[in-house]
């Protein structure tokens, strides 16, 4: 029979004990994860310093232990020092055998919902990659005449008429623009999988950003030293994180802090409906002080051609999803007024690779 400690350390689930004192006594894997801290630096401590509950929650909690009855809590914000807190639902009830203890297990909404949302990805960028095959084919070809026209005929007309016949090509240009933007999820190669130091590609962006589109921000660099390598295309990483740096960047009122952010979370795990999976322990996160994301928008960011911008193509976050997609990672986004946050989360090398490392 399996042993209670196996139980407790293979559940999926961030859990906790309670001792009467209201000190966490244990605390299981995912409940490390959810903490970002070790189970060492967080026993003893008082339960409610380490997880914050965005709801009066103590009398409810003293009750059920005077009682020895089970509370259950939905939809309230838990978050700690060390993360930005999550819609979860929460179960507590005694522990059997141990007078004044309690268990409290979190189930973080925020990771089933990215799922959900993740599941759509693939089917509506091959969706847009259809359309752009069909848009290349039936509208480049024709604007490519009319802009020839327009040029013939800005030969011989008046200034004034000029005037017109540039607006013909600036307009015909543009849209060819546009279309070239459609395209690149058509002609987006295959990732080239290889170990990567993602602290490396996060600064050759950071570089670039601020010696251009970043120039008037301020980006901080909070990295988790131990980070293991990550396994995928070290180019298409670049081009999502300058992706998000160039949204950031735009979002901002003259100025603003980019914090870049990096840490380690074992108990992340994409599961597909057949049941495989793997474990996507590597986060990163792009976090601004911009007025934050449209909220009418927020639940569709990542679909293509919907945009937040009053001229944007709706096309760049659509095209990170799809790189994402691609590595079987995941990306996420939270945002209020003051506070947007980009997550991605990706698979770890292979062991036995660390020697081939890449950027």
């Amino acid at each position: 029979m399996t042993s209670d400690q196996s139980i407790w350390t293979s559940l999926p689930v961030p859990a906790f004990i309670i001792d009467p004192d209201d000190r966490i006594s244990d605390v299981n894997s995912s409940g490390e994860g959810f903490l970002n801290a070790s189970r060492k630096a967080v026993i003893g401590h008082p339960v409610w310093d380490q997880i914050a509950v965005d709801a009066p929650l103590e009398e409810a909690f003293i009750r059920a232990r005077q009682q020895s009855t089970p509370l259950f809590v939905n939809d309230v914000d838990v978050g700690s020092g060390n993360r930005a807190p999550l819609q979860c639902a929460l179960q507590i009830a005694p522990l059997m055998g141990h007078p004044g203890s309690m268990i409290m297990i979190i189930s973080p909404r925020e990771l089933s919902g990215r799922m959900t949302r993740g599941n759509t990805v693939k089917s509506a960028a091959q969706s847009a990659i259809g359309m752009a095959e069909m848009l290349a084919h039936e509208i480049k070809n024709p604007l490519a005449g009319i802009t020839g026209a327009a040029q013939l005929l800005s030969m011989n007309i008046s200034q004034q008429d000029l005037e017109l016949t540039d607006l013909i090509v600036e307009e015909s240009r543009r849209i060819v623009k546009l279309l070239e933007q459609v395209e690149q999820f058509g002609n987006l190669s295959q990732p080239d999988f290889k170990p990567v130091n993602i602290h490396d590609v996060l600064d050759r962006a950071r570089r670039s950003a601020l010696l251009g589109f970043g120039a008037h921000m301020t980006i901080v660099e909070d990295y988790d030293p131990s980070l293991p390598l990550a396994y995928g295309d070290p180019d298409q990483f670049l081009q999502v994180i300058l992706n998000l740096l160039k949204n950031a960047s735009e979002a901002a009122d003259g100025s603003g802090i980019i914090r870049l952010r990096t840490y380690f979370e074992h108990s992340f795990r994409l599961r597909r409906s057949d049941g495989s999976g793997h474990s996507l322990p590597l986060q990163i996160e792009i976090i601004d002080d911009g007025p934050g994301l449209p909220e009418k928008i927020q639940g569709e960011i990542f679909d293509p051609f919907v945009s937040g911008k009053e001229n944007g193509t709706g096309l760049g976050l659509a095209l990170v999803s799809k790189i994402i997609s691609d590595h079987d990672g995941w990306i996420s986004a939270e945002s209020v007024p003051g506070r947007t946050v980009f997550r991605l989360s990706l698979r770890r090398a292979p062991q036995g690779t660390h020697d081939k490392e890449s950027i």
